[in-house]
């Protein structure tokens, strides 16, 4: 099991992967609040998805954000590190994503 502080660090190190994405591809119109819930570790963590960046990482939850990851730690730093696919980590219920369709496909584009 991972520590809440690789959670958080991996948060960041995605961060900085849409960062160098945005450099390369242009800014994206998505503004999106998010939450990621880490479940086995009982903690949770929040930030804001804005022009495809993610930013104000914070630890907590946001019950009203229009996305939220929930994943267990160490499916949450193999999704980040690239370990996990996310279409199969999807199907085989390893983590779930809660959101809009068209807020999936945009956020298909992120990554």
């Amino acid at each position: 099991m991972a520590t809440v502080d690789e959670c958080r660090q991996a948060l960041h190190d995605l961060a900085a992967r849409l960062q160098r994405n945005a450099e390369t591809r242009g800014r994206l119109d998505f503004d999106r609040t998010l939450a990621c819930r880490v479940p086995d570790l009982r903690t949770a963590f929040h930030g804001r998805l804005t022009d495809g960046l993610l930013v104000d990482i914070a630890d907590g939850d946001d019950p009203k954000a229009k996305i939220a990851l929930i994943a267990d730690s160490d499916e949450l730093l193999a999704l980040i590190a690239g370990k996990l696919d996310v279409t199969r980590a999807l199907a085989g219920r390893q983590i779930q994503v809660k959101a809009n369709p068209f807020d999936l496909l945009k956020l298909r584009k992120l990554l």
